[in-house]
């Protein structure tokens, strides 16, 4: 059987939930008959996929922390004089740069799908963008989308039918990474202890968590520790020293094993002020952690099952999220209902199911 041939194009593998998704998919799709090359500036990140992978794109050091547009603009000129070269060229599978992706891959008559992997809401309030997004992205061959309440989004304000595959989910990855020995920090079995994890950012909006915080009363025995890096940890940092909050949030950095953290916390909270499909709510779900998330869009109210898995809070609603915290040991029968109430559902997310769905879609589409 003759393998088909696909290109990912992803200019900037960094350290979130799309590159999750992305090493989960990749490596599946290149054990079931496909021939895959990922285009990127990040090389450096090849260890992370099966060596029959082929990584094409920036060769030099000298990219790999450049900033994520010059990644696109750069990647975008190899990505145009690859597919000039390549009879017959590959299907392109876009995650980053999406319409320019599309551009030029039907200036040069090459199929291309896309996966888009946060809300419109996050990206698309410029009118400039949104107009163009509108226009161009209907010239993709196949649209993913991870949520089913994004591919709604995606119809009403784009007017383009998107498939939905949620992320697939390995559950053997966070078993491994759980049995790993670490020492655990900060924690106290006598305190209630809560975990953030996500890019230190204003998407995340941490702030929020830390606001509530600042709400109990000092003699409230609590320890959170927020997990990221990024450019809103100075910001973040001045809020804590000011409210004198040190001794209670801990800004942890990033770590690529999170999961024994996670396993030790009462409590996971998510306060985006937009998503896509959030991994830590899944991770936290798999983990049978009690989960407070902001109702963004997309993806929490369908993890959490519309509050029956966990609890939804508006964005930016501080203070029922500390009335949440604050409340914690005099729910705990519900929160076991909750936390029960999602487990049973987990299947939705099941990695050789999604990954199967992966593998049609790009069959559908070649």
């Amino acid at each position: 059987m003759i393998k088909k041939k696909v290109l990912i194009f992803i200019p900037s593998i960094e350290d979130g939930g799309v590159e999750k998704n992305l090493y989960e998919v990749s490596n599946y799709l290149a054990t079931n008959n496909i021939n895959l090359e990922i285009l990127t500036s990040n090389n450096n990140m090849s260890f992370k996929f099966l060596k029959n992978i082929k990584f094409i794109g920036t060769k030099s050091p000298f990219w790999h922390n450049k900033s994520r547009y010059i990644k696109y603009l750069v990647c975008l000129l190899i990505l145009f004089f690859t597919l000039l070269k390549k009879n017959p060229p590959p299907l392109v599978f876009a995650f980053q740069a999406n319409i320019y992706a599309v551009i030029i891959a039907k200036i040069l008559n090459v199929k291309i799908i896309t996966r888009s992997n946060s809300a419109p809401s996050g990206w698309s309030q410029n009118y400039i963008k949104n107009f163009l997004y509108k226009f161009f992205i209907k010239f993709s061959d196949g649209i993913m989308v991870n949520s089913i309440e994004f591919k709604k989004t995606f119809k009403k304000k784009f007017n383009v039918k998107a498939d939905c595959i949620y992320n697939p989910f390995n559950k053997d990855f966070i078993s491994k990474k759980i049995k790993l020995k670490k020492k655990l920090i900060f924690f106290k079995k006598e305190y209630l202890n809560v975990i953030s994890v996500g890019r230190l950012a204003d998407q995340k909006d941490h702030l929020t968590l830390i606001k509530s915080i600042k709400l109990l009363k000092p003699n409230f025995k609590i320890k959170v520790i927020i997990i990221g890096k990024g450019n809103t940890k100075e910001i973040l940092k001045k809020y804590i020293n000011d409210n004198n909050l040190q001794n209670k949030i801990k800004l942890f950095g990033y770590t690529n094993n999170p999961f024994p953290y996670i396993l030790k916390a009462d409590i996971v909270v998510l306060t985006s002020k937009f998503e896509g499909l959030p991994n830590i709510l899944l991770e936290a779900q798999y983990l049978k952690k009690y989960i407070i998330s902001t109702d963004c869009p997309t993806g929490p109210k369908e993890i959490l099952l519309n509050g029956k898995a966990g609890d939804l809070i508006k964005i930016g609603d501080y203070k029922k999220l500390s009335l949440l915290i604050k409340s914690y040991s005099n729910r705990k029968k519900s929160i076991f209902t909750k936390i029960n109430i999602g487990y049973k559902k987990f299947y939705r997310f099941d990695y050789n199911l999604n990954c199967k769905k992966y593998l049609n879609f790009i069959n559908k589409n070649y």
